[in-house]
């Protein structure tokens, strides 16, 4: 795959240049700050990009807000915001186009191979979810997750990071019909209409985060 980071830690920079070079890709660009990605973004038109939200010259949400403009220029351009924070003021916005897009938290990413995968799926199309990102932008809405149980949270955790129910049963040692009873309990504390499809449930959550 062809890469564009935006990344202004050098260290992190290079370091994830040379993974992603030693994994078989190409980073095709390296920039630290949101104009640079713009314009790299624009340039290459790359499989996927890797985005830190807080960039120069204020170190806030410049990064993400980059990912935005280059989406409205490279149509679905595949993001990956790989940050230490959760930025929820354009985070939804950027969330809720709802294909190729991931949201990570650089201090979770615990296995090399995870990262690559969640790479994968998001320049496959798909959308990829730190639980914890969910979390925290569900409850800075008025934590309605305190409606769920902690089974329940556990599932709308693996909905979030694209898992359909075969993975989740299998992740969470239950019976497949159980994740849809679960799944059709969560959606309706949530108020969110009864989906039962991977990529659509995402969907559904992010809409949610959207409208509350």
């Amino acid at each position: 795959m062809r890469i564009v980071i935006a990344e202004d830690n050098v260290l992190l920079a290079e370091g994830l240049t040379s993974l992603l070079d030693g994994s078989g890709h190409e980073v095709v660009a390296c920039t630290a700050d949101g104009d640079s990605f713009v314009a790299a973004a624009v340039e290459h038109r790359p499989d996927v990009s890797i985005v830190d939200v807080r960039l120069p010259p204020s170190f806030r949400d410049e990064g993400i807000r980059a990912a935005l403009r280059a989406r409205e220029l490279v149509a679905e351009l595949p993001v990956l915001v790989l940050s230490q924070y959760v930025e929820d003021t354009y985070a939804g916005e950027l969330l809720a186009g709802g294909s190729a897009v991931g949201y990570l938290l650089k201090d979770r990413v615990a296995r090399v191979d995870d990262f690559l995968d969640a790479l994968d799926r998001v320049a496959a199309g798909g959308t990829v979810l730190d639980p914890e990102v969910v979390k925290q932008l569900l409850a800075r809405r008025g934590n309605p997750l305190a409606r769920l149980t902690g089974r329940e949270r556990e599932v709308l955790a693996l909905m979030a990071q694209g898992y359909g129910n075969t993975e989740i049963a299998r992740r969470l040692v239950v019976t497949e019909r159980a994740v849809h009873k679960h799944i059709g309990n969560i959606f309706a504390k949530l108020d969110l209409p009864p989906e039962d499809t991977g990529h659509r449930r995402v969907l559904a959550v992010l809409a949610y985060l959207e409208g509350a």
